[in-house]
């Protein structure tokens, strides 16, 4: 008996102990500005019918993807029912090559006329 009377105050004694828990000493991880993408980057030369649009000086294609932006807002070419079509007007047909395009695909058509 003696041995199960020395056990209960031990077991107590590590029962009354407050937990403590190490606090993580993490400093907030300091955020990296994003490099672009040198691809993204790189001027090229827009084809004739995409230059009537955007202009015929060698532009990045997040330049000539703004712009053509600004060329479908200033138009009105969005599609009223769903934004994500554009209706295409004559210069906008001779780059897509249909009279309405998603705007997903829109980048893809657009790439066919920059070299």
């Amino acid at each position: 008996m003696k041995k199960a009377a020395a056990k209960k105050p031990a077991a107590k004694a590590a029962a009354k102990k407050p937990a403590v828990k190490k606090a993580a000493a993490k400093k907030p991880a300091a955020k990296k500005a994003r490099k672009p993408n040198a691809a993204f980057m790189k001027a090229l030369t827009p084809s004739a019918a995409l230059a009537s649009i955007v202009g015929d000086k060698p532009l990045p294609r997040t330049e000539v993807v703004k712009r053509l932006w600004d060329y479908i807002k200033k138009g009105k070419l969005q599609d009223a029912a769903n934004k994500r079509l554009i209706n295409a007007d004559e210069k906008l047909r001779q780059v897509f090559g249909k009279a309405q395009a998603n705007m997903f695909e829109m980048t893809g058509l657009v790439g066919k006329h920059l070299k």
